[in-house]
């Protein structure tokens, strides 16, 4: 495989300073509750903030605040968000079956968890499709308390009002302007204000991720996110405009955002190249897309189109496009396997999936979409098991239970069972 491009640096990497960092941040809120949140926010944020909860009043006159376009635009995506994470419920099913013994009934129950956090990054940009993409699933799921935390806006000395109103649209019944490691610790412990949940879910910044990886134990995690990513997987067809302005639109999220192009055509990835930097001259965030796409970005030139789905599937990309011959796409797709959301076809951007398609923009990074997946409405269900045991029930399998008790050295479990079917 030739390298036509290759990263200058490594993008994450756990380091020593920012996990006692963290540790140090957990350890004070969890002691100190409000006091510390405020304090956190002064030193970090820079703000003294009038509120740790956002009033109702707050986040209704957020609509005031936010053109009504986009409210509008905010209510289609979170119907379709809705709508894909109704169809994935759907098909989780409670389970009840006679089993081949007579006597005894298995199943499970599909339980949602009492309380979700959600954390909604705000540091570069406001992320108000992030509050659809966390709080929608958890709704649909069940969950019955579902705590936002966003750090503040400067601009407003609160969360961003386009914030504010997408998590009303989805659903958050409390809302925290609270960011950074110390929401986490928050979440995880409760305050005086912030109650504690079972599962926190969302992205974050280096500190967000060591402080989730940290609490893990305490409440449960969706996963541990590091830069974004994205792979595309091109042959000759593709257009090179097409192909470059996706990998811009990824490197555009962050610094150590990941851009990657696998193609088996030399010519289209020096086409690609070459167009990178012109397209970047007309975005105003084109400069820092470019320099992401400087430090981080790849251009792989394998020798086949087996080689480029084989090099996709070692690399488990966060978003993975395939923009191929379209007589070729579905079959060249149903041999990737290793991805957190699949873009088929050239007019398949990944921005349809981080906005308004409806499939979940929180998805497995780091080579974790291997065993992994996104956010959906089972990140928020407990498959709890069950079974009922009649007496007859009992006597069938007593034989087995003793002997395996046994075996095991285990005596009360095997009184147990020898108990209930002595002859009296």
């Amino acid at each position: 495989m030739y390298v036509l491009k290759d990263a200058t640096k490594r993008t994450f990497a756990r380091d020593a300073k920012t996990e006692q960092t963290v540790r140090g941040i957990l350890e004070n809120v969890r002691k100190n509750g409000d006091a510390e949140l405020r304090a956190l926010s002064l030193q970090f944020d820079h703000l003294e903030l009038p509120y740790l909860r956002v009033p109702h009043e707050e986040i209704r006159a957020a609509y005031d605040k936010v053109a009504p376009e986009t409210v509008e635009a905010l209510r289609k995506a979170a119907e379709q968000i809705t709508f894909y994470a109704e169809q994935q419920l759907a098909c989780l099913k409670p389970l009840d079956v006679a089993s081949p013994i007579p006597g005894v009934r298995l199943g499970h129950r599909l339980l949602p968890v009492e309380a979700a956090g959600a954390y909604v990054p705000g540091g570069r940009y406001p992320l108000p499709s992030t509050a659809l993409m966390l709080a929608i699933p958890a709704r649909v799921a069940g969950v019955k308390r579902i705590a936002a935390c966003s750090p503040p806006s400067r601009q407003y000395g609160t969360i961003h009002p386009a914030v504010l109103v997408a998590m009303d649209i989805a659903g958050v019944t409390e809302a925290y302007c609270v960011g950074g490691a110390q929401a986490v610790a928050a979440l995880a412990y409760g305050t005086e204000t912030i109650p504690a949940v079972d599962l926190i879910v969302g992205p974050g910044n280096r500190f967000v991720t060591e402080a989730k990886r940290q609490v893990l134990g305490d409440v449960g995690i969706d996963s541990l996110a590091g830069p974004s990513e994205v792979l595309i997987l091109a042959d000759e067809t593709a257009q090179p405009d097409f192909v470059a302005i996706d990998l811009l639109a990824q490197s555009e999220h962050d610094p150590n955002a990941r851009a990657t192009l696998v193609t088996p055509s030399e010519a289209l990835g020096r086409a690609v190249l070459e167009r990178l930097p012109l397209l970047a001259q007309t975005l105003s965030t084109g400069e820092a897309a470019l320099k992401s796409w400087e430090d981080n970005g790849l251009v792989l030139i394998p020798e086949t189109m087996d080689a480029c789905i084989a090099t996709a599937n070692d690399m488990a990309p966060e978003h993975l496009e395939v923009q191929v011959d379209p007589a070729k796409e579905d079959e060249i797709a149903a041999q990737l396997h290793n991805f957190g959301s699949l873009f088929i076809g050239s007019y398949a951007p990944v921005a349809f999936g981080d906005y308004c398609s409806g499939t979940n923009h929180t998805l497995p990074t780091m080579r974790t979409a291997r065993y992994a997946n996104g956010v959906w409405p089972g990140t928020f269900l407990k498959t709890s098991f069950v079974q009922h045991i009649s007496e007859e029930g009992c006597r069938n399998m007593a034989a087995t239970c003793i002997h395996l008790a046994g075996v095991e050295g285990l005596m009360a479990h095997q009184r147990s069972v020898s108990l209930r079917v002595e002859e009296k």
